[in-house]
């Protein structure tokens, strides 16, 4: 691994991107081929993925007692969650989810395998491997989000406040990506980071990013 952070991040980023063909949906979204169905499921997913990561990531700040750059990080990623809370329900009326559906919905297993992993990590990752990790996931997420919104609006009509959500993780994050620079730096330093952990828990997060698309594709 290099020496610095910011060439391990991006060295990182490089290693665990996933392969091109690997998300089915989202090419489905961008072309306007995707269900408004399959739409909804997405939206009822994230509606239980949202809270539980920013549990997780609010517990791992907590961890990071003696790793302040890392508390940090995770708690902008808190924070970033409880806004993408507020932008998620115009997503789902979009989709024409209504209380009854949400709360008589049944979630996918695979969609859930992630959350599930990212709780994990909160117990069991130290703060600054899972930072690396879960950076080098995020940059994909914000691609998949990005060209999402960009089908919505192309080919289901759905307007900016419904599709805020999925632009909310689609802008760069330049204080994030300094945060997660500053806590790898410091894991360096302290001798905590461990790059033979640190692609395990990145390749299982990808691994199941894509579980998480590829379970909603099957419902396209």
């Amino acid at each position: 691994m290099p020496g610095t952070a910011a060439e391990i991040l991006k060295t990182t980023r490089s290693e665990l991107a996933p392969d091109p063909n690997a998300n089915p949906l989202v090419p489905l979204v961008a072309s306007g081929r995707a269900s408004l169905e399959t739409l909804a499921a997405l939206a009822l997913e994230q509606h239980r993925v949202i809270p539980a990561d920013r549990r997780a990531f609010l517990h791992l700040a907590q961890r990071a007692s003696e790793e302040p750059a890392a508390a940090g990080f995770f708690t902008m990623l808190a924070e970033g969650e409880e806004l993408a809370a507020e932008r998620l329900g115009a997503f789902t009326e979009a989709c024409e989810v209504d209380d009854e559906r949400m709360q008589a919905y049944e979630p996918l297993p695979g969609c859930q395998a992630y959350p599930a992993y990212i709780s994990w990590l909160a117990l069991n990752a130290t703060p600054t491997d899972a930072v690396l990790a879960i950076t080098a996931n995020f940059a994909t997420w914000g691609t998949y989000c990005a060209t999402i919104a960009q089908g919505l609006r192309t080919h289901y009509g759905f307007t900016d406040e419904a599709c805020a959500f999925f632009d909310f993780f689609a802008e760069p994050a330049p204080a994030l990506d300094e945060q997660a620079e500053a806590a790898v730096q410091a894991g360096l330093e302290s001798g905590r980071l461990d790059e033979k952990r640190v692609y395990t828990y990145g390749r299982l997060l990808q691994a199941y990013e894509e579980m998480f698309w590829t379970s909603l594709t099957a419902r396209t």
